[in-house]
């Protein structure tokens, strides 16, 4: 019943820009963090960003400035704008979501995307 929806990678260029959206359905997205998290080859998954319930943020050190999370509640819909891409940024994004209060942390989520392909080269 509840499930998550991502789209929007795709193949650009360094220093482009991509926006992926997450959708959501068979809950209250209000009431849960929705994050970002990414996943390159032979590497561990990682916290990209997060959005709270009351739309405070929280982002990983290695996208400060460059990506943006953004939520529009209507449409159960999250979004991240990712600017200055880096070939390091290549990978897998999910998003997931958990049942939480307070500001949003980049761990320990229960329900997850498929994830969508970011590939960043030239």
């Amino acid at each position: 019943q509840l499930q998550l929806v991502e789209s929007g990678g795709g193949l650009v260029q360094p220093g482009g820009s991509l926006r992926l959206s997450c959708t959501a359905s068979g809950f209250t997205l209000d009431n849960y963090h929705i994050g970002w998290f990414r996943q390159a080859p032979e590497k561990e998954r990682e916290g990209v960003s997060c959005i709270s319930r009351k739309a405070g943020t929280n982002y990983a050190d290695s996208v400060k400035g460059r990506f943006t999370i953004s939520r529009d509640t209507a449409k159960k819909t999250v979004y991240l704008q990712m600017n200055s891409l880096k070939p390091e940024d290549t990978a897998v994004y999910y998003c997931a979501a958990v049942r939480r209060l307070g500001d949003c942390i980049l761990y320990t989520y229960d329900y997850w995307g498929q994830g969508t392909q970011v590939t960043v080269s030239s």
